[in-house]
């Protein structure tokens, strides 16, 4: 098995693409060996010291480092723990974490805004090994939280103001703003 990583605009995190399916549907997000106890190759991850975040999505995994810890001396161990967790087959999320997303009850402005992240943003953001999620929209503002390389991105007020706000406007007359949320 051949792993390829690669850079993503936030420096604390690493790509990698293990040239196989990793997430079936949808993509999972966790920042602590806790919440990862519901898929293996999370709590694998985890095991690595100065590992702060592993975000899966459909074909890469990104894992978030420490400040302190480099990607010299953390990427080999990393690059072990997916190859030995995909070699033995074993599943990336337990059977039982599947979650249900989608809402019959939006209003059609929702669906708007969901549609447009669905199909224009995460697309172009889990190129840079993240995920953005539709939170909510309140009183015009559009929530969204981060995922993977996107969490604590520098670049990310840039591309939720310039970007994703920006498009929202044009297609939704009525977002006035978009706000991350935790």
């Amino acid at each position: 098995m051949f792993i390829q990583t690669e850079a993503t605009p936030n420096p604390l995190t690493l790509k990698f693409m293990p040239g196989v399916k990793v997430m079936e549907t949808g993509t999972a997000f966790f920042t602590t060996a806790e919440d990862a106890k519901l898929s293996p190759l999370a709590t694998a991850l985890f095991q690595t010291p100065g590992v702060t975040a592993i975000f899966l999505g459909s074909d890469f995994v990104t894992v978030t480092r420490e400040v302190s810890e480099t990607w010299e001396a953390l990427k080999p161990a990393l690059l072990t723990a997916i190859m030995d967790h995909f070699v033995a087959g074993k599943p990336v999320m337990l059977p039982a974490s599947a979650i249900a997303v989608s809402d019959d009850n939006d209003s059609e402005i929702v669906k708007q805004i969901k549609e447009l992240i669905e199909t224009r943003v995460r697309p172009a953001v889990a190129q840079d090994g993240g995920d953005i999620i539709f939170r909510g929209f309140e009183d015009g503002i559009v929530l969204l939280e981060l995922h993977g390389s996107c969490s604590g991105c520098p670049s990310s007020t840039v591309t939720l103001k310039n970007g994703i706000e920006n498009m929202l406007k044009h297609y939704v007359p009525e977002v006035i703003a978009v706000e991350a949320v935790a």
